[in-house]
């Protein structure tokens, strides 16, 4: 399987902070990954310099074989679709308004939407099962239908990675396996390299094809969630016990009888 995006000796943070370091890390083409990891751990800011979004202290990103850091922010969003973990949309936004901002990094000059443009946001709408939606206001939908709206917009730019900051924040257990199901259809049959921040360890476990694990901004496990999710790591870096049984489908690792380590308990 081949690597489309790989960092070496990376290092990142904030001001003087550095959150992650020097971390050699290789996402696989043609899956979905999930960033895992306790609170803290550098999730959000290995995904945030992975797309472009952050710079980092040292070390280097290259996209597709190229430096990432080398390419315009437009060509940058061309191959990579970025979904913040708490994404604002305009007051008074429709819909359909809000997948078209997808379409920017495509357009030339003034011009806006052209019939390819059109057609990328009607289908991007449509796969997200929101046709009927289209010129409803945002500000109306229901939370799950607002996340799959903010999934059309990044569908829409047609970027071969799709990237997410916990996209199942603050939804119901309904819609978030609602959302993760839609991203495997992405996946699956639309061909799009996902790479998401997920907390929940059955979710990441049942949904995506390689697990990163991060601890104090460091990679402790990389792979097949069968061979990450392990008692040995639950216990380092989760201080957790649990049993571990497997999805008779796909033999997907699933946490039963989650129980905090006592010595967390009495800390």
């Amino acid at each position: 399987m081949n690597t489309i995006i790989s960092a070496t000796h990376l290092s990142a943070g904030y001001g003087h902070q550095c959150i992650i370091k020097d971390q050699n890390i290789a996402v696989q083409d043609g899956v979905v990954t999930g960033l895992i990891g306790p609170n803290g751990s550098g999730k959000s800011t290995l995904l945030n310099v992975l797309n472009g979004f952050e710079t980092p202290m040292s070390g280097e990103v290259m996209l597709q074989g190229h430096p990432l850091l080398q390419l315009s922010a437009k060509k940058r969003a061309q191959k990579v679709a970025f979904l913040a973990q708490h994404p604002v949309a305009p007051d008074g936004i429709t819909v359909h308004e809000l997948v078209s901002f997808g379409r920017y990094c495509h357009s030339h000059g003034f011009r806006w939407l052209n019939p390819k443009d059109r057609n990328s946001v009607a289908q991007a709408i449509q796969t997200v099962h929101l046709t009927d939606y289209r010129d409803h206001l945002v500000a109306d939908l229901s939370g799950g239908q607002r996340q799959r709206a903010f999934i059309a917009m990044t569908l829409a730019q047609d970027s071969p990675i799709m990237m997410l900051d916990e996209p199942t924040t603050y939804l119901d257990l309904t819609n978030q396996l609602e959302t993760l199901a839609l991203l495997r259809v992405l996946n699956r049959q639309y061909h799009k390299t996902v790479v998401l921040v997920l907390h929940d360890l059955n979710q990441a476990a049942y949904y995506c094809d390689q697990l990163i694990c991060m601890f104090d901004g460091t990679v402790k496990a990389v792979g097949a969630p069968e061979d990450v999710i392990t008692p040995a790591l639950l216990r380092q870096e989760f201080h957790v016990s649990a049993d571990i049984v497997y999805d008779n489908d796909e033999h997907r690792p699933q946490l039963t009888n989650c129980h905090p380590l006592a010595a967390v308990v009495n800390s």
